[in-house]
């Protein structure tokens, strides 16, 4: 999905990012240390929770995990948490977030690290720059920047260079090397292109093929030769297993592979990003409220979920990403995912949990920096009221979230002292 945002809206970010206050949530300060002080710790890797631990954060990182009565460290925030359980911070690993309140209900909703999915004029790339400067508390965004495609629309205004396809679309292996270029000057993080057209428009039929294997592969190696990695968005088997061939690192959707491409990806190491929140949001509004999109998603649905289930017993790695822009209608979300993929495809609560932390972490290559609770790491963090493990909703309504070390959200306590 991708909402139109006139590409000079990055300018106006990089002001806002330093003047814009969002009391309660985003706005970043030099934080002072913290305690979580007799909580219960899912660390997004093991199945076995720390119980009845203190976590102290200083300095944006987890600093140490240990005994209940932890020393508190001077001019600390301590937050009594006994029976409250902590995760790490959630991972959309497909979203088209691009403006500062969508980052705003993105880290609200419990996620602290984004990586994008290809929006108009470089607003990921400012976003994520303001992250990292301290103007804001997060997430921390892996930007794609300007989306590797036939029609890039308004995102053609993002660069001069790119003024030509104003007029005509991008094929050739010039052209494709060339955008990859540009996008690379601007600083992102990875490529976004496509295999096929999309699902989310009425007129266009997300089977059909969109680049070829050729073509494709003039996007990895361009890509490859400026350190990029690559994402492919791609529906129809054709234009995923051309994808898989060409060398991209992750599927984004998945829908329609067959055994033989699921094979190959698995041969190949491929991820999976099936955008699971999506066949949830088909006719619904804030998202795809299209009627024609309503019956699209009736078939698309059970397809993508048999695809997903295939994947998953062949052993393809597997990613959570929402497919968003978190518009104010919309309701796809990283948790709504996880609570899916265990109650509705049966997945292992664990497996599912870490498509949405340390696995996702992993895709992205910030497994170093995020994705788990583990000291040294930054600290993302979420507190919850039960064992995802055993209540995967639970993820759907965080009480304190913590960005980068920075309390953003905190509900607690419920009570009032006497």
């Amino acid at each position: 999905m991708t909402r139109r945002v006139p590409a000079p809206v990055f300018v106006l970010l990089l002001i806002l990012a330093r003047a814009l206050t969002w009391p309660g949530s985003l706005e970043a300060q030099s934080s002072p240390p913290l305690v979580l002080r007799g909580v219960n710790v899912v660390d997004g890797v093991s199945s076995d929770p720390l119980m009845d631990v203190s976590v102290v954060v200083e300095d944006g990182r987890i600093r140490r995990i240990g005994p209940a009565d932890l020393a508190t460290p001077p001019g600390a925030v301590e937050l009594e948490l006994r029976g409250y359980w902590v995760v790490p911070g959630l991972v959309d690993a497909h979203s088209h977030l691009n403006t500062l309140s969508a980052a705003r209900r993105a880290l609200e909703s419990g996620v602290t690290t984004v990586r994008t999915a290809g929006v108009d004029g470089y607003a990921d790339v400012a976003i994520r720059d303001a992250v990292r400067r301290g103007a804001l508390s997060g997430p921390d965004i892996l930007a794609t920047g300007v989306y590797v495609t036939p029609d890039l629309g308004d995102g053609a205004l993002a660069d001069p260079r790119l003024y030509p396809f104003l007029t005509r679309a991008v094929e050739t292996e010039d052209d494709l090397r060339l955008l990859v270029g540009v996008n690379a000057d601007h600083g992102v993080d990875w490529i976004k292109t496509r295999g096929t057209e999309r699902a989310g428009l009425p007129e266009t039929d997300p089977r059909e093929q969109v680049y070829s294997r050729r073509q494709l592969r003039a996007v990895v190696d361009a890509a490859a030769e400026r350190g990029l990695r690559v994402a492919a968005h791609a529906h129809g088997d054709e234009g995923i297993r051309a994808a898989v061939m060409a060398g991209v690192t992750s599927v984004e959707h998945g829908t329609y592979a067959s055994e033989e491409t699921l094979l190959l990806m698995k041969e190949r190491g491929t991820w999976l990003v099936p955008t699971l929140s999506s066949v949830l949001s088909f006719g619904q509004p804030g998202d795809y409220s299209d009627p024609a999109l309503f019956l699209r998603g009736q078939h698309i649905a059970p397809r993508r979920v048999e695809m997903v289930a295939r994947a998953y017993a062949l052993g393809i790695p597997i990613v959570v990403g929402v497919d968003t822009d978190y518009g104010e209608g919309s309701t796809a979300r990283v948790s709504r995912a996880v609570t899916f993929m265990v109650e509705e495809l049966g997945f292992d609560p664990l497996y599912a949990l870490q498509a949405a932390t340390s696995r996702a972490a992993r895709l992205l290559g910030v497994e170093e920096r995020t994705g788990s609770v583990r000291e040294g790491l930054e600290a993302d963090l979420l507190v919850v009221d039960r064992n995802p493990l055993e209540h995967p909703r639970s993820l759907q309504d965080p009480l304190v979230i913590v960005s980068n070390g920075t309390v953003v959200v905190n509900r607690l306590p419920f009570g009032k002292p006497d």
